[in-house]
């Protein structure tokens, strides 16, 4: 509580006595709100608090707050350009090679807009892959019903699905695999055997 000063801190010690003179925190809060019916009420946290601190250090005086350890410039520049030098460093790693703590290192890294990038595993790239990795959109103008629906599978999506991933094993099928009664049964794919509602397409 902000309005507690050293000497009322003080007084509150006197309230609480010692021995056999010793009141219960109640008594304190009591004898507070009767000595000093202008200030707000104690509660008995507060009063925990302030005997555990003359216990711990001997006095009731406000601590002051650790401030933030200011980093320099230098520092940053360095932190900044072992990133830039190998991008996938853990903060944790860039932390304990700048003698920085790991949070202040993720505070600096926030503020300059970086952060490490982690390694990941991925399929190598081919030429067309660009041109295979969105297929459509279609439109469809009119009311989709089961028949329009079959002729919009047949005449747009599979051809350009067999064109887009062709079947080794059969480089001449076509859309004609769509059943009238079950839907698409095959996909042109390299390892598409889908049927019915279980299309992925």
């Amino acid at each position: 509580m902000s309005y507690l000063t050293e000497s009322l801190k003080i007084e509150i010690l006197m309230m609480i006595g010692y021995g056999d003179r010793a009141r219960t925190q109640c008594e304190v809060v009591r004898l507070f709100r009767e000595t000093h019916p202008d200030l707000p009420p104690l509660n008995q946290g507060t009063i925990s608090k302030i005997e555990a601190q003359y216990r711990e250090m001997g006095h009731v005086r406000k601590v002051p707050s650790k401030r933030q350890a200011v980093v320099d410039d230098d520092t940053k520049l360095n932190l900044l350009l072992a990133l830039e030098e190998n991008p996938i460093t853990p903060a944790r790693q860039l932390a304990r090679d700048s003698n920085l703590n790991h949070k202040t290192v993720l505070k600096i890294l926030k503020y300059e807009k970086k952060r490490p990038y982690k390694m990941q595993a991925v399929q190598e790239l081919l030429e067309d892959d660009p041109d295979r990795r969105i297929v459509g959109p279609f439109f469809y103008d009119d009311t989709l019903n089961g028949a329009r629906y079959l002729r919009l599978l047949q005449h747009e999506l599979m051809p350009v699905l067999c064109h887009l991933f062709p079947n080794p094993l059969n480089p001449n099928l076509t859309s004609t695999l769509v059943s009238a009664r079950w839907g698409p049964t095959t996909l042109c794919c390299h390892c598409s055997s889908v049927s019915g509602q279980n299309s992925r397409y």
